[in-house]
């Protein structure tokens, strides 16, 4: 799965290592602006012009689930992945009616049932607006260099959006901060379920298989976007191809790559390696067994825990991945002669060196730094609450009250005017909370807290004082309301007043959380964040300078193009396909747990084509966060969906290997010919060939 994550690598060679000359061809998540139309032509024979990108871009979709999307028809109805709307279809679910294990079709426009929480949004232009961002930073180190960068960038959001509800402006940082670029969206609230197969369909195979190829999976769910309780007129929408996609065939997929690291230095790589990585693997195995203990209580246990055992075993994989890759010498030692390289060339060139100066120095430098703050930083800030839904609204709610007394541009970036619209609909949106699995969050957070800071730390004894972590957890679960909308509406409209004044615990744990939390944060800005991003900056001033502006900047969420073709690999002696097919599918089912088909789907077998293309995997370079992005032909037809990476990418965070990275796509033909035969969706078929 591709749900914001991260992709694969073993001895790769990447244009971010070494000189943009000796890139492999099919690599980079291009920008829109700055996409490689002749190497594409050189390459592929086909001719990509800008009516051909512009089209592309506003068919293109990023939804708030961390997830890509594409309009497929004119009456607004969006393709993506099942993994991608899991949240949604496990929030309109119950114990009486679940979703997620039996599939959700709307019979009927009326049927579509709104998803909590979700937001879409395409892309309708991007502005440079790195000189004033530069301007503002210049001269300025650590906390203040970060406060004015956020304080310019608030500024500049708020200006090109100004009280527009139906826009979102978000400038972003490219090349490390070489760039900063303006994306302004076309944002749509109202999105609702269409379609949704059953979990059997949709990640057959389960973790086995995850990351893996061969693949039978029908990781396909549609949406549709509303506006003012009508249908959005899509015009602009991908064109449905239900012929299989064909061996060689130039395949090009549009979508949100979410984070790569294919740009940092040789030191942060090293602490990712020794310290985050490491720490975040163990917590991510103890919850894992803690969830798994969990589901196996009851069957409604293991209804609520899917989506968030799925999520998390994952995440396992990918960051497993990613340790493994930083684990190669061979990795290694080529970073470190690609920065050489680099900074022999800086070296060389007088005035390049007077400008730039040492900044991967001044970033090894930073190290230390990192490595006393990572773990109070991660537990009281970034990973605080664990994957707790009440602590995560409580501490929106109370910072959101204090942010909203200053200015926009003075405020923590995430609680800007311009973030805010998509914060409240998270958090005022109904959707169902277990309390169950909060006390496993909660308890889990609390002891792990305990553990890694020590029963003597000041944050240790305020957060528990002299309850445990599991005596705490019941309280706080027990006692609060948040779980109610209206009392989350309630405190976010009552403000700082409303906060301080109730006396729900969950709301009273966040009060008195709050401070350690911010200061924790200023120390990390002061001494890590400012000085890395000033110096990441300069790095990214050297590249430009030594090899020009044709090297793709490191994913962002944003909107990317990359290109390839339907190709297999061969690895060790064997030779993987390109494509899979029904048949396969059938071949594989075993009839025990992940391998068990859906009563539906054994009995549609002899209705089926055996022989159609199930799913398929490309060279296009992508990662998390392309999940659900369309994979489409040189005419912008659409070909498929991609949902995952194969084995090789599971390293891509630090770099691509062509011959052996492969995108795993669930086919258009598999689509169309499941819709009509096992699901009996007529409609939704004649819709999506509709011109």
């Amino acid at each position: 799965m591709f749900r914001l994550k991260f992709g694969a690598v073993f001895g790769f060679v990447s244009a971010l290592i070494f000189p943009v000359s000796s890139a492999l061809a099919d690599e980079g998540m291009w920008t829109f602006d700055n996409f490689p139309q002749a190497r594409v032509e050189a390459a592929y024979g086909v001719k990509i012009d800008q009516t051909w990108l512009d089209r592309v871009r506003s068919a293109s979709v990023r939804l708030s689930t961390g997830c890509s999307a594409s309009l497929v028809s004119k009456e607004g109805l969006v393709l993506s992945n099942s993994h991608c709307v899991m949240g949604c279809v496990q929030s309109l679910s119950s114990a009486e009616v679940d979703y997620v294990k039996n599939g959700f079709i709307a019979a009927t426009r009326a049927d579509e049932r709104s998803c909590p929480g979700v937001q879409a949004e395409i892309l309708t232009g991007v502005t440079d607006v790195s000189g004033q961002i530069n301007q503002a930073t210049a001269g300025l180190t650590g906390e203040a260099f970060v406060k004015a960068r956020n304080t310019a960038i608030s500024t500049a959001e708020a200006a090109a959006c100004g009280r527009d509800m139906t826009a979102r402006c978000q400038v972003v940082s490219l090349y490390r901060g070489g760039q900063f670029k303006l994306y302004r969206y076309r944002r749509y609230a109202d999105v609702r379920l269409v379609f949704v197969p059953e979990f059997a369909a949709a990640f057959f195979g389960g973790d086995p298989d995850n990351f893996n190829f061969p693949r039978y999976n029908l990781d396909i769910s549609f949406v549709r976007l509303y506006e003012a309780g009508k249908p959005v007129k899509s015009p602009q929408h991908l064109v449905w191809r239900a012929t299989p996609p064909r061996p060689g065939e130039p395949t090009f997929v549009s979508g949100n790559p979410g984070a790569t690291e294919r740009m940092l230095t040789v030191a942060q790589l090293e602490t990712q390696r020794d310290l985050t990585l490491p720490i975040g693997q163990l917590q991510r195995s103890e919850l894992r067994g803690r969830l798994i203990q969990f589901a196996q209580a009851s069957a409604e246990n293991q209804r609520v825990a899917t989506d968030p055992l799925v999520s998390l075993e994952n995440s396992y994989k990918v960051f497993f991945g990613r340790q493994f890759t930083l684990n190669d010498d061979g990795f290694m030692a080529a970073k470190r002669a690609s920065e050489a390289e680099l900074r022999a060339k800086v070296a060389s060139d007088p005035k390049l060196a007077a400008e730039v100066g040492d900044p991967w120095a001044d970033i090894a430098g930073v190290q230390g730094a990192y490595a006393d703050t990572y773990v109070r930083f991660r537990q009281l800030e970034t990973a605080a609450g664990s994957m707790s839904e009440l602590f995560a609204h409580a501490r929106q709610l109370v910072r959101v009250a204090e942010e909203r007394t200053a200015p926009s541009a003075e405020r923590l970036p995430e609680y800007a005017d311009s973030r805010l619209p998509l914060m409240r609909k998270q958090l005022l949106d109904p959707a169902p909370i277990d309390p169950g699995l909060e006390r496993l969050y909660l308890s889990f957070w609390l002891s792990k807290t305990r553990e890694y800071l020590t029963t003597d730390d000041a944050a240790t004894q305020l957060l528990l004082g002299r309850e445990s972590p599991e005596a705490l957890a019941e309280r706080l679960v027990s006692g609060s309301k948040l779980a109610d909308p209206a009392v989350r509406q309630a405190l976010w409209e009552g403000g700082l007043a409303a906060i301080q004044a109730s006396q729900d615990p969950m709301i009273q744990l966040a009060l008195k959380l709050d401070p350690s939390a911010r200061a924790v944060r200023k120390t990390w800005d002061a001494q890590v964040a400012g000085p890395t991003d000033a110096a990441a900056a300069q790095i990214a001033r050297a590249r430009f300078a030594v090899y020009g502006d044709l090297a793709y900047p490191d994913a962002t969420f944003t909107l990317r193009l990359s290109y390839g073709k339907v190709a297999g690999w061969a690895y060790r002696g064997a030779t993987i396909p390109a494509t899979t097919t029904f048949a396969g599918l059938y071949a594989r089912a075993t009839g025990a747990q992940p391998y068990q088909l859906s009563p539906r789907w054994i009995a549609a077998k002899d209705r089926l084509n055996p022989d159609t293309v199930f799913n398929f995997v490309t060279t296009n370079d992508i990662i998390g966060g392309n999940s659900g992005s369309p994979v489409i032909n040189a005419k912008a037809e659409i070909l498929g969906a991609a949902f995952d990476g194969n084995i090789h990418s599971l390293g891509g965070d630090y770099g691509y290997d062509g011959s052996i990275n492969r995108t795993v796509v669930v086919a258009t033909s598999a689509a169309t010919e499941a819709l009509l035969k096992v699901y009996g969706q007529a409609a939704l078929v004649k819709e999506l060939m509709a011109k």
